[in-house]
């Protein structure tokens, strides 16, 4: 019989729990539950019409074959301009490398950089994924705890009591998933002040989310506030959320040309360039008509402050007004040690968004999955029609718990 073996870097890791969450969910809805999922982190909205033209266009020119690995030049010139026009950041075609999606950045990044013992500063509450890529990769994630009251964001006196001689990466996401967390110039200035003291520690800036902010607030990103951090970072982006292009996968890396070129080879041993139709359409959607991002942008924000405040007149929840992002973290404390009908306690936010699943039909994804609890991230990337019925099937569940 043969040995069913399969590599430790494998072995060390879990699925994603967010995907989990939504495989659940469409488990149950197969099974004819009527299930609202607020779990998926995925733009509502269709790709705009002049994007999936443009691809289509693509096609009919007979684009539809390999591209350089590191992108095509039009493609890596249409993310230089948008770095230049939005962002005030100026690179060079050779630092710039398109990828399958933001997520294989992300990994690509890990893989080139970390070797066995590396440590990585994590600010919690994270993105699921990052904890885990840094395992399959062989590093030691370190978890920065930062709480509501800090706004859920790294603060100066934390960071610096994390870094050690060991720490390779720091990683920094925002708008954040999952709490919409923002960081400003002068958040920057302080985490600046503290990464002076180590220069061998590189700064991955995850900007997936700049465009979707609330209350007018200006996007501002690190290197803008500390331009001295230019060779220790590396900036990663894509079009999926500000575009609505999940599906498009297409991403990129940006950053000094000795990591850049790592990249590059990795990327050349593995998953090879990008979608070259995907890339077409990405041309457009950095390079056409940007009324789509803020009409998106105003229907998010609309989102947010009903569905904020719905969850905050519910018994037992509360919830800071994220910055960005299309989620709200809420918390739960309240409702721990909760009893439900049949008697059974509510230990954790885990066991919460079990009950809201089975007894209100909405699912929700636990705070333990980000590295904080107790809390819950529900996604707004959807109807306000679904957001409000979602917030009624809540209210009516939790109103049954009663005190253990």
């Amino acid at each position: 019989m043969q040995t069913q073996r399969i590599a430790s870097r494998v072995a060390n890791i879990k699925p994603s729990p967010s995907s989990s969450a939504a495989d659940r969910a469409n488990e149950l809805r197969q099974q004819g539950r009527d299930i609202i999922s607020l779990v998926v982190g995925e733009p509502d909205f269709d790709t705009p019409s002049n994007v999936g033209k443009a691809a289509w266009e693509a096609i009919q020119r007979g684009e539809t074959r390999y591209t350089a690995n590191s992108g095509s030049q039009a493609m890596r010139q249409a993310i230089k301009s948008k770095l230049e026009r939005e962002n005030n950041l100026h690179y060079n075609e050779n630092e710039i490398v398109v990828t399958n999606g933001a997520k294989a950045a992300i990994f690509t990044a890990f893989l080139a950089t970390i070797e066995a013992g590396d440590e990585v500063v994590i600010p919690a509450p994270y993105w699921v994924s990052y904890p885990d890529m840094v395992i399959a990769c062989e590093g030691t994630p370190v978890i920065a705890q930062c709480s509501e009251a800090e706004g859920f964001k790294l603060t100066a006196e934390r960071l610096r009591s994390v870094l050690t001689d060991k720490t390779r990466w720091l990683i920094i996401n925002s708008p954040s998933n999952p709490t919409g967390a923002s960081y400003h110039h002068d958040d920057y200035v302080a985490l600046a002040e503290v990464l002076a003291d180590y220069p061998d520690v590189l700064i991955m800036t995850d900007d997936i989310y700049e465009h979707i902010r609330y209350d007018n607030q200006e996007n501002v990103h690190l290197l803008n506030a500390a331009p001295q951090l230019k060779d220790q970072t590396v900036l990663i982006n894509g079009v999926s959320k500000t575009y609505a292009m999940t599906g498009w996968r297409i991403g990129f890396a940006v950053g000094p040309f000795y990591l850049i070129d790592a990249f590059q080879k990795l990327q050349s041993q593995s998953a090879g360039n990008a979608c070259s139709v995907s890339q077409a359409a990405a041309i457009e959607a950095y390079n056409g008509d940007q009324s789509f991002v803020k009409t998106s942008q105003a229907v998010y924000q609309q989102r947010r402050n009903d569905t904020l405040a719905l969850i905050n007149n519910i018994d037992g929840l509360h919830c800071s007004p994220p910055d960005g992002a299309f989620y709200l973290y809420v918390g739960c404390e309240k409702l721990i040690g909760m009893q439900t009908e049949d008697g059974t306690v509510l230990e954790t936010d885990n066991d919460l968004v079990l009950y809201l699943l089975e007894k209100a039909n909405v699912a929700v994804v636990a705070g333990s999955a980000y590295g904080l609890s107790p809390y819950f991230r529900m996604s707004i990337a959807t109807s306000q029609t679904q957001l409000h019925t979602a917030c009624e099937r809540i209210t009516t569940a939790l109103a049954k718990l009663k005190q253990g």
